[in-house]
């Protein structure tokens, strides 16, 4: 759900803060007031296209920033590193006055593709004239796949299909002509001989690195190690023990007449222990310090064959080299067994696609079984939407050419709608005028939205086109989807606005020479007195106004008996 958006400096909008509801929430405002900037910068937040043009003149970059609670899109946030704060996600997109753009989620960079993607999690925007994810036909198997359950069918087919496609990859591997192998498994032979021969494992380079730098240093060590241990506990009587041992002779005497003398007796005590105890370890240091030209060749020459190797082959370090072995040793004893394995492969296949064809099967029906429901469910809210005559059905057809499966099964499929009494069948977008085409996508966005993950519907003039009755119906579909999920409505109408649970006025000033435009959340009387403006224009009268209360009274009345 969208809580909060902010916008700065975008077109004719300074800075301007929107809290939003849940349930329906309508923008109403004049004609170029500023209605679609919002919008606009809900589409930025979302990972919609931007540009320069956005940015208000005079300014150096303008930014939208939006709150969203998290929930549909937990598994996002684990994906791209992002850590939701008290189950919330800031996302902000801002744009330079010379294109260049930034954009983060709580804090955290992210690309726009990225955003793109958490965005179809968030929020779903239509325009009139766009129809998005429900008139896209490649999407139509997944709307009513959801509208029928299948979700159980649909993955046992899943697993059945990954199985089939692994074979099939597994097979396309092992089928080359014998040239091709016998090149292959030379190549591939004397890879592993030259990796074998290099006894490799895991972590020698880093220690062999240690080494290396100790033996390169290893007179300053030495050095360093033994004036340490002079100076700690040296034969001269002025070492570091010594001294502190001829300390503590003279306060052990003292320390009979002088509390605080006692306890600097005990710290010198505790004081030559510690100084002890690192002489010791300087002393296993210099024990440790025989070294050899040899040893430091031997390290060297086996770091120097490390770092060819990784070299020829492209890799970071030995463990990337280990895995390589390991994987030239597979193939190269997939391909010596080849004519075998693939056999094995090819008879293994008739089964794999067997269970495909069978899980494919289940879906189907699934599918059709769903497909009746759904069409009486649309045509029953297009009635609704002033649509008597509409008719919808899902066409349900068997995938074209071999194998006849793919990755969600055996069918291809598409709605269909009728706009009118005695026109045929076709697809959506060719079959319907533009306010046809806001009540049918409405309509499947009410039957389709009670399964539909994504919280927060928008809808950018989904009235065009629409009046009367029809407009009154369509309030009401509104307020009826705002009942299982947040939407977000820009409307010219009085009976949308009406239906509104929390309505918003954009309107457009004057200031010193500027434009600006401002976003206000209307309380009754404000609803009142905006809808009165909707009905009547300028020319607010008291008959418009007593429409205006009639209208939200009935509004509240329908709504009570949800």
């Amino acid at each position: 759900m969208l809580r909060s958006l902010h916008i700065e400096n975008i077109a004719v909008v300074e800075r301007a803060d929107v809290q939003f509801r849940e349930g329906l929430n309508v923008l109403t405002g004049e004609t170029g007031a500023g209605k679609s900037i919002v919008i606009d910068a809900l589409y930025a937040v979302t990972g919609g296209r931007t540009s320069r043009e956005l940015v208000r003149a005079g300014a150096d970059r303008c930014l939208a920033a939006a709150v969203f609670d998290a929930d549909s899109a937990m598994d996002w946030c684990e994906e791209n590193g992002v850590e939701p704060e008290d189950g919330t996600l800031i996302v902000q997109r801002s744009v330079s006055a010379d294109g260049r753009g930034a954009c983060r989620v709580n804090g955290v960079p992210v690309t726009v593709g990225q955003l793109r993607a958490l965005g179809a999690l968030l929020a779903d925007i239509h325009g009139q004239n766009d129809g998005r994810q429900l008139l896209d036909e490649s999407r139509h198997i997944d709307y009513l796949d959801a509208f029928a359950g299948a979700e159980k069918d649909r993955g046992a087919y899943r697993a059945a299909y990954e199985r089939w496609l692994e074979n099939e990859r597994q097979i396309e591997r092992l089928s080359m002509d014998d040239e091709t192998r016998r090149r292959l498994a030379e190549s591939l032979a004397y890879r592993v001989q030259e990796l074998e021969k290099a006894e490799l494992k895991a972590g020698e380079e880093a220690e062999l690195e240690e080494r290396s730098a100790l033996l390169r240093n290893s007179e300053k060590l030495r050095e360093a190690a033994d004036g340490a241990f002079a100076a700690l506990n040296g034969d001269d009587g002025a070492s570091a023990v010594d001294l502190a041992g001829q300390a503590r002779g003279f306060l052990s005497r003292a320390r009979g007449w002088s509390a605080d003398l006692a306890g600097a007796d005990d710290t010198l005590a505790e004081a030559i222990s510690l100084l002890q105890d690192a002489a010791e370890r300087v002393r296993d240091v210099q024990d440790s310090l025989d070294f050899s030209p040899e040893e430091f060749d031997r390290v060297e020459g086996r770091l120097a064959q490390l770092r060819r190797l990784e070299k020829k082959f492209n890799v970071l370090d030995e463990a990337a080299l280990i895995a390589l072995y390991e994987q030239s040793s597979a193939r190269l004893a997939e391909i010596e067994d080849g004519d075998a394995a693939l056999e094995a492969l090819r008879q293994k296949r008739a089964a794999l696609e067997k269970d495909c064809v069978n899980t494919a099967a289940a879906l189907t029906n699934a599918r059709k079984k769903a497909a009746d429901a759904l069409a009486k469910r649309v045509e029953r809210e297009l009635k609704e939407l002033s649509m008597p005559s509409a008719r919808f059905s899902t066409e349900i057809a068997p995938l074209d050419g071999a194998p006849g499966f793919g990755p969600k099964g055996a069918d291809k499929v598409r709605f269909l709608m009728s706009a009118n009494a005695g026109e045929s069948m076709g697809s959506i977008s060719r079959i319907a005028s533009g306010g046809e085409l806001s009540r049918i996508m409405l309509a499947l966005k009410t039957v389709f939205g009670q399964n539909d993950p994504v919280p927060t519907a928008v809808f950018d003039e989904i009235d065009t086109g629409v009046s009367g009755v029809a407009a009154s119906r369509v309030g009401e579909k509104l307020a009826l989807t705002g009942r299982f999920r947040q939407v977000l409505c820009v409307s010219h109408l009085p009976q949308i606005a009406a239906m509104a649970d929390s309505q918003y006025l954009i309107e457009k000033r004057e200031k010193g020479g500027r434009t600006y435009t401002t976003v206000e959340e209307l309380d009754r009387a404000g609803r009142r007195r905006e809808i009165a403006r909707l009905i009547g224009g300028d020319n607010i009268t008291e008959t418009t106004t007593a429409s205006a209360e009639e209208q939200l009274a009935a509004a509240d009345a329908w709504k009570q008996k949800l």
